[in-house]
């Protein structure tokens, strides 16, 4: 198979994961997924592979094959895998799980490398994009954050390999997603209550992160399912969307926090959203059993990807270049 240009996938409490044309909506690869549901998609830097987080295996799948069977299971977690994402090289990955725990991966080596304790079901996981070498295996970025369902937002610095920092927004009340601005200036948290909670985020002694509250958004009357920053090529506009069991997706302006636009179309929960590389458009995934591909600039749908049977529950898109190699 030759690499399309941009990767599209989504997955379902079908059992299935489906790769999608972009610009037409047709499914092109089906892979059926029997173990489990599919709770995070998440798409290689060099556009080569799929990972899936199920429960409790994250598998491997090969973007150019047409073979059904993972290329590699990586399968230390015990309970539901909800966050998974690479490194910018793609050397190595990293999880965070129902079962507490965050591990990192190491691509080129087998097993898992490291293991972090939340004591908590961890719900997200997110690498901030600061730079640093560690001994073990070179890396550029060196403090992952997650949140749990406990409320707690915990900073793990790769260096020193330990919580270097621990917040909780609200006590008792789920972090479900976390988002670090492109650049590492902001850091948004979402929570069960439709709050969105945002720090700046200062560097200060070494490599460690410090967390100054900047803003408290009341977004949704719902849950927020997800939430993410504009990617870097949407500059100068920097937005934030916020998806909702509201059955919508709002955009806000980060400048002030000002609401933008209300994307209206999905008929249930809208659980997972990406941005496209130059933050033009964005694309959802819901419980009505489609994604929709939006225009930032419309507010419109133009694309619906019709096809599962169950709830769409997560969504992943590459529509960038590949990281060059030195």
């Amino acid at each position: 198979m030759s690499q399309p240009s941009v990767i599209l996938a989504t997955a379902s409490y079908d059992h299935t994961i489906r790769f999608w044309e972009a610009k037409s909506g047709r499914c092109y690869r089906t892979i059926q997924y029997p173990d489990s549901q599919v709770n995070r998609l998440e798409i290689t830097p060099d556009k080569r592979y799929l990972a899936a987080a199920g429960n409790p295996h994250i598998r491997l799948f090969d973007v150019n094959a047409n073979t059904p069977q993972p290329v590699m299971s990586y399968d230390s977690h015990t309970n539901n895998v909800m966050a998974v994402g690479f490194q910018c090289d793609g050397n190595w990955m990293y999880s965070g799980s129902e079962d507490g725990t965050v591990k990192i991966w190491d691509l080129r080596a087998p097993g898992c490398q490291r293991e972090y304790e939340s004591r908590a079901a961890v719900n997200t996981v997110v690498l901030h994009p600061n730079q640093f070498s560690l001994i073990l295996f070179v890396i550029q970025q060196t403090e992952l954050i997650s949140g749990d369902q406990n409320g707690n937002i915990r900073v793990w610095d790769l260096t020193a390999n330990s919580c270097s920092c621990e917040l909780v927004p609200e006590v008792d009340t789920a972090v479900r997603s976390l988002t670090v601005m492109w650049d590492g200036s902001l850091v948004v948290a979402a929570n069960n209550n439709g709050t969105c909670y945002v720090w700046r985020l200062l560097q200060g002694t070494q490599t460690m992160t410090n967390f100054e509250p900047l803003h408290k958004l009341q977004a949704h009357k719902g849950y927020i399912l997800k939430c993410l920053l504009s990617p870097e090529f949407c500059e100068p506009h920097r937005y934030l969307a916020t998806a909702s069991s509201d059955h919508t997706v709002k955009i806000w302006n980060v400048d002030g926090f000002t609401l933008e636009k209300t994307l209206i179309g999905h008929q249930r929960w809208v659980w997972d959203c990406v941005f496209s590389v130059d933050g033009a458009y964005l694309i959802t995934a819901s419980s009505d059993t489609t994604a929709r591909l939006w225009s930032m600039s419309t507010g419109e749908d133009i694309k619906v990807y019709q096809g599962h049977h169950k709830a769409t529950i997560c969504c992943a898109l590459h529509d960038g270049a590949e990281p060059t190699t030195s």
